[in-house]
């Protein structure tokens, strides 16, 4: 896989039963690269290994005044010089290349899976997390495929080495060959500890990660309220303790340094001196003493190798495992057939909800918590979210000691449950949009550009949500652009925006798509009551003719309403219209009205609520 090729046209199916299992999954998806990889560095090795041949033979030729032999070991250095420029060049080059596909495949995996979960995503995972899985986990994912070939074809390159040590002079090759086990597997004890330091680092920097964003997304109201200060004297705290832990993991990194320096140290002081005294006593050459000193001072350079492996996977397996953690989630598993969405009544066996086909319904819940719950399970999510426990490698998401979260009915769409269709198929039958939607950053014109049936255009959608002021602010912000409001950038999350316009232009958004069944929670909640009455008709006005779901307790919304549904505690309770409900209902008029529980019990609250439903239809 070239870097030109990506992205993958199908990332593949990851082994998410723990983190290691899908390090191991990834490097095997890259085999052909790491192979690859592997090839040019013992090249590369092998190269640097020739070096010190040559240079004992140029100074044993110097001491034996040989010129034809000294031209010889010239040539020899020339070409290894060659080689060793060649090798190290590929060697990078494909190195690279397996680090930018790995963490390409990884990233292309959380895509897949964002889409696939949607705004249950973040209601399953902090969405701090989800930003720290996909930006420095995904580099450390790739940094240890990266440097899985390099440590490979050093430690094929230690056995050539010392293989040919022993054969070209058993008196100091075994000195050799004995010691590099010692070198390499010196620090091993060290390592626990140092991986226990670094995950504990990368918890550490992921709450505070999760932190930022979250105080990021709130600023707004954060400054409405004066909590400024507050949370960025808890991010301060948490930052604080992720330089602790860095420094505290930092400082075992360099005692496995310094053993990596220390122990070839000693072992190349040994060589000399035991060298020197067979030299001195005639039972080898000065040339194969030069020879067995150069590449046992070599041999460090692919010793260096084992500390990076050790490291990049103290620092990949707990960013794999919380990459586990969101690939894991999932709901029912769908087929790959009905590719045609189904017409019809939607129907909620959990509460016993009905949304006749063509109709205007409104559902008021007391809870806006259960209100939220039912819009998701609505869009087909049809699993309950077992709490997340924490993640170890022995108990990680996907393996088999993991809790299994509880299925529950699907939605029916027309009699057929929508997680027996295939996920885009009930993408475009149900769409749903959330109480706090997102608005992508780009143009007005880029936003309202999505899959749609094609018969309803952005403008009719942006008069039906009443966003006229908001055209007309965003044509005053284009003085570049010809003042044309669709043309007019927008700021990541629309933050540049009031929440009643984002608000709206979310609605339009929905409404440009057009689907056989659109659900909308909360959708006017940001907007004033006179704009909340003109957006509800646009709204019928548009949707006149298809099934829409809208989750409010306003008065305004809901007596226009075909239809109006009553949920308390997750059950259907009463259903009707909005007057019919506030005359018959007491729990209907205590959501609607704010009624309390005194004003329930009271006598005259009937003829007051008459009042007021006189009062509304004289308005």
């Amino acid at each position: 896989m070239q870097i030109r090729d990506l992205p993958y046209s199908d990332p593949g199916d990851p082994d998410i039963r723990s983190g290691p299992r899908f390090l191991l999954w990834l490097g095997r998806n890259q085999l052909r690269g790491q192979l690859a990889s592997m090839a040019w560095g013992l090249l590369h090795q092998c190269s640097l290994a020739g070096l010190p041949l040559a240079a004992g033979l140029a100074v044993q030729a110097v001491v034996d005044r040989s010129g034809d032999r000294l031209a010889w070991a010239g040539g020899l250095i020339l070409v290894l010089g060659v080689l060793i420029a060649l090798g190290d060049t590929m060697l990078h080059r494909t190195a690279v290349t397996n680090w930018i596909t790995a963490a390409a495949r990884v990233q292309q995996l959380l895509a897949r899976k964002t889409a696939e979960l949607g705004s249950a995503l973040t209601r399953r995972v902090a969405a701090g997390e989800v930003v720290a899985v996909s930006t420095g986990d995904v580099e450390k994912i790739g940094w240890f495929v990266e440097a899985l070939s390099r440590f490979a074809s050093a430690a094929a390159a230690l056995v050539l080495i010392c293989t040919g040590l022993l054969l070209y002079l058993p008196s100091l090759g075994l000195l050799v060959t004995l010691s590099v086990p010692l070198l390499a597997l010196a620090v091993l004890p060290l390592l626990p500890r140092a991986t226990r330091r670094a995950d504990l680092q990368r918890e550490k920097a992921g709450r505070a990660t999760e932190l930022a964003s979250d105080t990021v997304a709130g600023l707004r109201v954060l400054r409405g309220i004066g909590g400024e200060e507050l949370f960025l004297g808890r991010y301060r705290r948490a930052s604080q303790e992720v330089r602790e832990a860095a420094v505290h993991s930092a400082r075992m990194w360099s005692l496995i340094s310094a053993i990596q320096v220390l122990l070839p140290g000693v072992l190349l002081i040994s060589l000399v001196v035991y060298g020197a005294a067979l030299a001195r006593d005639g039972r080898i050459e000065v040339g194969q003493l030069v020879t067995v000193y150069s590449a046992a001072a070599l041999l460090l350079f692919p010793l260096r190798h084992f500390e990076e492996i050790a490291m990049a996977y103290s620092f990949s397996r707990p960013s794999a495992r919380r990459a586990v953690r969101v690939l894991s989630l999932d709901h029912t598993d769908r087929p790959a057939s009905l590719d045609t969405a189904p017409a019809g009544d939607l129907y909620d066996p959990v509460t016993g909800l009905m949304a006749p086909a063509g109709l205007f319904t409104a559902v008021v819940c007391g809870d806006p918590d259960e209100a939220g719950r039912l819009a998701e399970r609505l869009g087909g999510h049809a699993q309950a979210d077992p709490e997340p426990g924490p993640a170890t490698d022995g108990n990680e998401p996907g393996d088999g000691n993991a809790s299994k979260p509880e299925t529950v009915p699907s939605v029916l769409l027309g009699g057929v449950p929508l997680d027996e269709l295939p996920l885009d198929t009930a993408r475009t039958a149900v769409l749903v949009q959330d109480k706090d939607p997102v608005l992508l950053s780009g143009t007005l014109g880029e936003l309202l550009d999505v899959p749609s049936s094609g018969l309803v255009t952005a403008e009719d959608a942006l008069a039906a949500a009443r966003c006229g002021d908001v055209l007309d602010a965003l044509a005053q912000a284009s003085a570049d652009a010809g003042g044309d409001p669709m043309t007019t950038r927008i700021t990541e999350r629309g933050r540049s925006l009031s929440g009643g316009q984002r608000q709206r232009l979310a609605l339009a958004r929905s409404l440009v798509a057009d689907p056989e069944v659109l659900v909308l929670d909360e959708p006017t909640s940001a907007v004033d009551s006179h704009t909340e009455s003109r957006v509800a008709a646009g709204i019928k006005e548009l949707r006149r003719g298809r099934t829409t779901v809208v989750l409010a307790s306003s008065p305004l919304l809901l007596d226009l309403a075909d239809r109006v549904v009553l949920a308390h505690r997750g059950t259907v309770v009463a259903v009707g219209s909005h007057r019919e409900l506030l005359r018959t209902e007491p729990r209907y008029r205590a959501v609607v009205t704010r009624e309390t529980d005194d004003e329930i019990a009271a006598p005259d609250a009937g003829d007051a609520f008459r009042t007021i439903e006189e009062i509304g239809e004289r308005a």
